[in-house]
Order: C-alpha cells, then sequence, then structure tokens
C-alpha cells in the first residue's frame, strides 16, 4: 500500500522510471509521448544533457545558501540573462519555487508598492473569469475559475473578475475582432471605476489563457488597450505567463506578441523544465526603486527562494533554448501542428475551435457546432478523452468547465519544443483516435 498521498484517491498511477526525449517510461517500458509537457513544464524534453550536467555541476559547488545571507552565481546570472531579454522596463527578478509562488509575491509586491508609493488606499486587485493563477489562497483568491474557488471561497480575499478575451464563445455574431477586444477590454475601466478609481492596485491576466480556457489568445488590440487603461488610472499591469510563457508560444515572454510590457511578470513551468522547481516574478526599476528608497525591504519570503541548483538547471534550460535556436522552431512547429489538428480534427462534428499560438494548442468540444453548445458535464467527456489518449500512449490535458467553470470541455496540448514533425502526427494521430472512440 502506498502512502503517498494523490492528486485523486481512486486512481492508481503507473509509475514513472525513465524519460527518453519527448517520452515518459512506465515500469512496464509503456513509452508515452508527453504531448503536453506535463502541465506545459518539460519544454526541452527528459533527458536533455547540458540541463542534467548543470544540475551536477551545482550540486558538487553547492546546493543551498539561504538567501537571508547569500546570493549565488547561478541566480546572479540567471537573472542577468532573464532581464536581457524581457520585454519593457522589467529590470529585476525576484526568484522562487514555482508559479503559484511567483503570483502570490506579485500581488503583495503590488501591495507593497503603492503603500511605499504614498497611496495605501490602493487595495483591490481586478483579473478575469476563466483565469488560472495558481493554487495557494492568494492566487486561487484572484483565480476566476468557480470550480476550483467553490469550497474555499470562505477563506479567499475579494478579487472582482471580469470578461475574459474569449472570443469563440463570447464574440457577438455580427460583432468585428477589434470591436470585440475593445468592448471586454473596457470592462477594466468600467470596474476600475466601480470600484473607486484610486482604490485599484493591479490587474492580473494571462496574455494567452492556458488550463481553464484551452490556449486561449487575446484578439489584436485587447492587451494593448489594457496597458492604457492601467496607465490613465495608476493600476500596475501583472501579466501571468506561468504557463504561456520561456518560449511556449514562440517568444521567450509570450506578451512580445501583443506589443506590450507588463510592470510585473510571474513566469515558472517552462523556466525550469521539469528538471528543478522553480519560478520567477520580474518587476520594473521603477517598483523596486520605490521599496529601495522606502522601506528597503519587501516584506515576502520563502526558504527556498533563489536555489543555487535550481538557478543553474533554469540557467541551462534557457541557454539551451537560444543556442539551440529554438524559440523559431517552436513557431514553425506550431504552425505544423495546426495543420495536423485541422486536417484530422476540423471537420469532426464535435470539434467547435482549435487555437492557440506556437506549440500552445487547444481543441475545444461541443455538442453542436453551430450552437457552440457544450456537452452535458454529467457526461465527464473530458476525463473520458484523457483516459483514452493515455491508454493510447499519450499524454494530454483535457479539462472540464471551459465555459464557466462547469460547462465545456477543452483538450490543452503543449509539448515538447524539440519535437519532431513525425513525433506531432503520430500524437495528433493518437489524439483523434482517443476522441473518436469517446465520440465516434
Amino acid at each position: 500500500m502506498s502512502h503517498v498521498f494523490p492528486r485523486h484517491c481512486h486512481s492508481p498511477l503507473p509509475r514513472a522510471v525513465a524519460g527518453d526525449g519527448c517520452f515518459l517510461i512506465d515500469a512496464d517500458g509503456k513509452r508515452y509521448f508527453d504531448g503536453s509537457g506535463g502541465a506545459a513544464v518539460s519544454c526541452l524534453g527528459h533527458s536533455n544533457p547540458r540541463v542534467t550536467q548543470a544540475v551536477k555541476d551545482q550540486m558538487d559547488k553547492i546546493a543551498f545558501a539561504h538567501s537571508v545571507f547569500f546570493t549565488s552565481d547561478p541566480a546572479e546570472e540567471l537573472a542577468d540573462l532573464l532581464i536581457a531579454h524581457a520585454p519593457g522596463e522589467l529590470d529585476r527578478v525576484y526568484l522562487v519555487s514555482g508559479g503559484s509562488e511567483a503570483v502570490e509575491a506579485a500581488i503583495k509586491l503590488a501591495r507593497q508598492y503603492h503603500i511605499e508609493n504614498g497611496e495605501p488606499q490602493r487595495r483591490h486587485l481586478i483579473a478575469r473569469r476563466q483565469s488560472y493563477h495558481g493554487n495557494t489562497l492568494g492566487a486561487l483568491a484572484a483565480g476566476g475559475n468557480a470550480w476550483r474557488r467553490q469550497q474555499f471561497d470562505p477563506l479567499l480575499i475579494d478579487v472582482s473578475h471580469i470578461s475574459p478575451c474569449y472570443e469563440y464563445a463570447e464574440r457577438d455574431a455580427e460583432e468585428e475582432l477589434i470591436a470585440y477586444g475593445q468592448r471586454v477590454a473596457n470592462e477594466l475601466e468600467e470596474e476600475i471605476l466601480r470600484c473607486g478609481p484610486d482604490s485599484v492596485m493591479a490587474f492580473l491576466a494571462e496574455p494567452v489563457v492556458g488550463a481553464t480556457l484551452g490556449a486561449v489568445p487575446a484578439v489584436e488590440g485587447y492587451f494593448k488597450r489594457i496597458r492604457e487603461i492601467c496607465d490613465q488610472y495608476g493600476v500596475l499591469l501583472i501579466l501571468d505567463e506561468v504557463m504561456c510563457g520561456m518560449g511556449r508560444t514562440g517568444h521567450l515572454f509570450a506578451c512580445d506578441h501583443d506589443g506590450v510590457s507588463p510592470d510585473i511578470l510571474c513566469i515558472a513551468k517552462g523556466l525550469g523544465a521539469g528538471y528543478q522547481p522553480i519560478g520567477a516574478m520580474l518587476c520594473t526599476a521603477k517598483i523596486y526603486d520605490a521599496i529601495a528608497a522606502g522601506s528597503g525591504f519587501f516584506q515576502h519570503g520563502h526558504t527556498y527562494m533563489g536555489h543555487p541548483v535550481a538557478a543553474a538547471a533554469s540557467l541551462a534550460v534557457l541557454t539551451e533554448m537560444l543556442d539551440q535556436n529554438l524559440l523559431p522552431q517552436v513557431t514553425a512547429r506550431g504552425e505544423f501542428l495546426d495543420h495536423a489538428l485541422r486536417e484530422n480534427l476540423g471537420t469532426h462534428p464535435n470539434v467547435g475551435d482549435i487555437r492557440g499560438r506556437g506549440l500552445f494548442r487547444g481543441i475545444e468540444l461541443v455538442a453542436d457546432r453551430d450552437t457552440k453548445t457544450p456537452f452535458d458535464p454529467s457526461l465527464g467527456l473530458a476525463g473520458k478523452i484523457k483516459k483514452a489518449a493515455f491508454a493510447n500512449g499519450l499524454i494530454c490535458y483535457p479539462m472540464p468547465g471551459t465555459r464557466d467553470g462547469r460547462n465545456g470541455d477543452h483538450i490543452l496540448l503543449a509539448p515538447p519544443f524539440i519535437a519532431s514533425e513525425a513525433e506531432l502526427t503520430d500524437a495528433v494521430s493518437r489524439l483523434a483516435d482517443a476522441i473518436h472512440s469517446v465520440l465516434p
């Protein structure tokens, strides 16, 4: 009997024993194509020699030094590399152990910045429906997924949520794309005015929404309008790139596609590619300088922040991405994957939408393509497809609750950047077989 507390108490799992490029191998020798990178994590696959060697080398030097007392070479070099490629005025890097920690740090930094800046009345955070920002209580409160929040609602801080930019399901039939994007962006201004124009501290959003909507990018012009509104009312723009950043959409920073830069940015997942647990919060010099000129310290911290081995792994991950020129490959392979999905599933009567950027793709399933009506959630469609695909040697990321936390189903794909066209073709074939077996 296992003493591990699993995610699901009644779903026994195979034991992973090895990784080989884009594949994971269980104790029985079965190979699984990692079509979702776990949860958009394993961007370099599972056996990259440069990264594993970097971890070993750092372990031989020093494994841990608490950040209250020391910095380290890997942490300093990683921060330098990130800022060298970061958009806009981002200038400082706060290293943590994962995405939820990065978002928690961002929320707290936004609050402390306004206090240090002489505006302690700024306390409201605005985010979007059907967003996902992590599972710690602050990040969960910021997230807009009703199912994830429901049982913990009494513990959560009050965060208001405006509409996502989800044009497939929420754009009016006669509405132009640009007009739709401006309309839902303007909801931010309306919510700021409702809360009080000098009482909002930050707006938090994913450039491409991952787990809860299934690789939904904003329409053109949406984030530029969001940036204008934040600037007009002195609201900090926090972008959550935990899932969509670090090359996943073809840019090291996903917001580069939209031509905007945030005040605070959160990254994780692909930052460590699964080789070590690591995340980061980046902020502008203006925010950092306000803290430095005021109290002189950020009232926050975690034991493992700036961990030397995790930083060394991440530095090797980013160096590998850049040296191997993987970002253009993500764009090219992403277009190939999109074409393969449309060729194999585009005419399926229950595939309503195929979307995404780079190697970050979503397939939304519907009961009726014409009306875009989702399936009855009691069918458990996402879980059935996940099980069928896994049995067929494909790891993918189907999720229920796409529309509102309860209704709707989608499948998220986020394969390793190193996946070949042949491997992607085979993965799409396995996915199509799984879908056809559940929805003949």
